[in-house]
């Protein structure tokens, strides 16, 4: 929970009127809410733990400890099969703060999103076990147990996990204010969870007479009769919850106290002293397992499981379908491309026709679907192919089905990097925010090892006040390097090549240049950077089959290229260049095959009555060793059209 905040009162008028908003009327349970794993919530609070731990003896936002926070959280609901992305905050939040993690449990109508969030951050003080780790972890394993039981949703399902919350509030602000109005207006409700475990807590609802906080009471009163929760007094406007009633989201939550005293009533009814709710709140002894209250936490977890399935659970009306990507991310260089399969499944009623579609791509890039409608229960082959004018960077591809009783999207995560080496260059522009923070992305793919300790990072950025810039370079794991801090006042532009030791850095990932404008008035854009790590090339291994091989009607050729000399695994961007002459690629499924005979499929049927196929194709191919005899297999799939594979080049 956030310390001393200032309530304007603009933002009080703000809540005011929320409070008169209405939310829907609650749809029938389809299912009883389940009961959360106390003991699973405890290995989540262990885990955070044994994270701060490690980290310093913290969690705050711009730390490792943060960003191990962050990786543990996200990796968990991935695995789950949450669609989860990790939130830059941009502007607003603390130099170096890291990202929010959002994720989206497929299914219900996402018109009407239900949102329920915990902010991940602690204080530097202690490792914020309490605050919040008790939250952050009980909203984990709700969602994990969510997906574990699936069931029908009325509502879709979002949760949040905030940064910079201990800095005022600052992720969820940003996230909130990143919507588009009709994006906000379709979130008719927010929960929120903010030390819910403190040891000598109470039990407080935010905002206890809203529909929302009244859905929450219920839960108590039906179950633990005399205990009658309070309005939450201490905590209003204190946490990311006011970021939501700000907007005009109606929101509650649930909350035990943070560092005022518990009256004597709530001692007669709740037990414990009079005293601080949490005799720990923001010092270093907010601990595992010694600052959490076992039963505060079980009742608060079971109490948001019976919101949820109250409030989103039950059987929809109407045909309707779900979308997901898998894999939900992949990467290509610059030139190359990448697949995914868009499945869907029918969530509700009858199968229906389903229009795909793709939107958020980089320039130079398109996508093509094969095919390009399906009926909802089918899937579909999605391939995004750039070109060599394509701007490095990470960029979220939304799909949409546009179907005909429903519509939904799912994303996928593309990173473009540059060509295979030590070095690259972005020469995308991207506006700096007057009085906000930016990044311009870098993946460096091939490169062995560690950076070098004389790296170098050449920015051009043009400004015309360089004394209000904060310029860093972020590496793959969060670490940060400050090249300029503020310096040079009224001067205009920054052309300058920065020499950085990055030796204990791992050179392969996604290097971020990071500026912040922390001065009014002067505005600009970075220009360009070019980042070289100075690191080793692997040798090339590889070959070329020029040899014509002629494609059989409805048969099945190979290719064969015969690695020898090198040495381990393959790398996870090796590259197959394929030129395919054929009037008809439609016809043809493209597979790679590796020498122990595992299949790669490159080209499956897509492209319609286009002719020749000439791609190169980018295969995680680490699992697999270079030496052998690799084979390219062309089938031929449908009559009459025929062809024959011209050349193609290995990279391992």
């Amino acid at each position: 929970m956030r310390r001393n905040p200032i309530i304007r009162g603009i933002l009080v008028l703000s809540m005011a009127l929320v409070g008169a908003v209405a939310i829907p009327a609650a749809p029938a349970v389809a299912l009883a809410p389940p009961d959360i794993s106390l003991t699973d919530i405890r290995t989540h609070l262990q885990q955070f733990q044994t994270i701060a731990s490690s980290n310093g003896g913290n969690r705050r936002s711009p730390t490792a400890g943060y960003t191990a926070s962050v990786n543990y959280v996200f990796n968990a609901l991935t695995a789950a099969g949450y669609n989860v992305v990790k939130q830059s905050c941009t502007s607003g939040c603390t130099s170096g703060a890291g990202p929010n993690v959002i994720a989206d449990w497929p299914g219900g109508d996402t018109n009407q999103v239900l949102m329920l969030g915990a902010h991940l951050d602690g204080v530097s003080a202690g490792p914020g076990i309490n605050d919040n780790g008790s939250g952050s972890s009980m909203l984990l394993e709700l969602a994990l147990t969510l997906a574990e039981q699936n069931p029908t949703m009325v509502k879709h399902v979002r949760f949040g996990w905030w940064t910079d919350e201990e800095q005022g509030l600052n992720g969820s602000e940003f996230y909130v204010n990143s919507l588009s109005s009709a994006d906000r207006a379709k979130i008719t409700g927010y929960l929120n969870f903010d030390m819910v475990a403190s040891t000598n807590g109470g039990y407080f609802i935010n905002r206890i007479t809203s529909s929302l906080g009244q859905t929450i009471k219920a839960y108590y009163d039906a179950n633990f009769p005399g205990l009658n929760p309070e309005e939450n007094v201490e905590g209003a406007g204190r946490s990311d919850d006011a970021s939501f009633n700000a907007a005009g989201i109606q929101t509650s939550g649930i909350a035990a106290g943070a560092s005022a005293n518990k009256t004597s009533a709530q001692v007669t009814k709740w037990g414990g002293t009079t005293g601080d709710y949490d005799p720990c709140y923001h010092a270093s002894c907010d601990t595992f397992p010694s600052n959490i209250n076992d039963t505060v936490l079980n009742r608060a977890a079971d109490a948001a499981a019976y919101a949820v399935w109250t409030l989103a659970v039950g059987t929809p009306a109407g045909n309707d379908f779900a979308m997901a990507a898998s894999p939900a991310s992949g990467s290509t260089t610059a030139g190359g491309s990448v697949t995914s399969t868009i499945g869907t499944t029918v969530t509700n009623g009858s199968a229906q026709s389903v229009a795909l579609s793709a939107s958020g791509l980089p320039s130079g890039a398109t996508a093509s679907f094969s095919p390009a409608t399906i009926t909802s229960g089918g899937s579909s082959t999605l391939t995004v192919a750039t070109s060599a004018s394509t701007p490095v960077g990470t960029y979220t591809v939304t799909v949409t089905g546009t179907g005909s009783d429903a519509t939904r999207t799912t994303t996928f995560a593309l990173t473009v990097a540059g060509p295979p080496g030590c070095s690259a260059t972005n020469p995308t522009d991207v506006t700096i925010i007057d009085q906000g923070t930016v990044e311009s992305s870098i993946a460096i793919t091939g490169c062995t090892g560690n950076a070098g300790s004389a790296s170098t990072v050449e920015v051009h950025i043009v400004h015309t006040y360089v004394g209000d810039l904060i310029v860093s370079l972020v590496a793959p794991d969060g670490t940060l390097y400050t090249l300029r801090n503020k310096t040079g006042g009224s001067a205009d532009n920054i052309d300058q090549t920065f020499t950085v030791n990055l030796s204990s850095e791992v050179a392969n990932g996604t290097w971020k240049l990071r500026v912040q404008d922390a001065g009014p008035s002067d505005v600009g854009y970075i220009n360009s950077w070019t980042l070289n790590l100075g690191g080793a090339l692997p040798p090339s291994c590889g070959g070329t089959n020029a040899t014509d091989v002629t494609i059989v009607d409805l048969g099945t050729v190979n290719s064969p290229i015969t690695v020898s000399g090198c040495t381990g695994n393959a790398s996870a961007t090796s590259t197959a260049e394929v030129h395919i002459v054929h009037t008809y690629k439609g016809d043809l499924v493209v597979t790679l095959v590796a020498p122990d005979g595992s299949t790669y499929v490159l080209h499956n049927r897509s492209g319609g009555s286009t002719d020749n196929i000439d791609q190169t194709y980018t295969v995680n191919l680490s699992t697999e060793v270079r030496n052998g005899t690799w084979n390219l297999r062309v089938q031929d799939a449908a009559s009459n059209d025929v062809g024959y594979i011209n050349s193609w080049t290995l990279t391992l």
